[in-house]
């Protein structure tokens, strides 16, 4: 059975930092590209970042800014998505996805306050 758990969400101050990790297993961690989405309150799920089977080749969505930096341990069976320079309107819940079936876990709340 495929799960992914993640965790490390938090209250955190504007421009303020949080890592986020997820802990797959079920799978071949290594040989699928895995993602990052969240949602907000209210609103439907925004893609986040990307990052290659490998760990080689990384994407974030425009909005990103250079504000966070996706990573992967092949060999933990992990995945992490370093938030920084945190905004208001980054509060949501994060999920990490598997690509191709979809699968993501439970969540983690990211919550960013004045």
């Amino acid at each position: 059975e495929v799960r992914l758990v993640e965790s490390g969400g938090g209250s955190v101050q504007v421009g303020g930092s949080l890592t986020l990790s997820c802990a797959a297993s079920g799978f071949t961690f290594d040989r699928y590209l895995m993602k990052w989405y969240r949602q907000a309150p209210g609103k439907g799920l925004e893609w986040v970042s990307r990052n290659d089977a490998p760990g080689t080749y990384k994407d974030y969505a425009d909005w990103v800014w250079g504000r966070f930096v996706i990573s992967r341990d092949n060999n933990k069976n992990m995945l992490y998505l370093q938030l920084n320079n945190l905004k208001i309107e980054d509060t949501a819940m994060y999920y990490c996805v598997k690509d191709g079936d979809g699968v993501r876990g439970q969540g983690t709340q990211v919550t960013v306050y004045e």
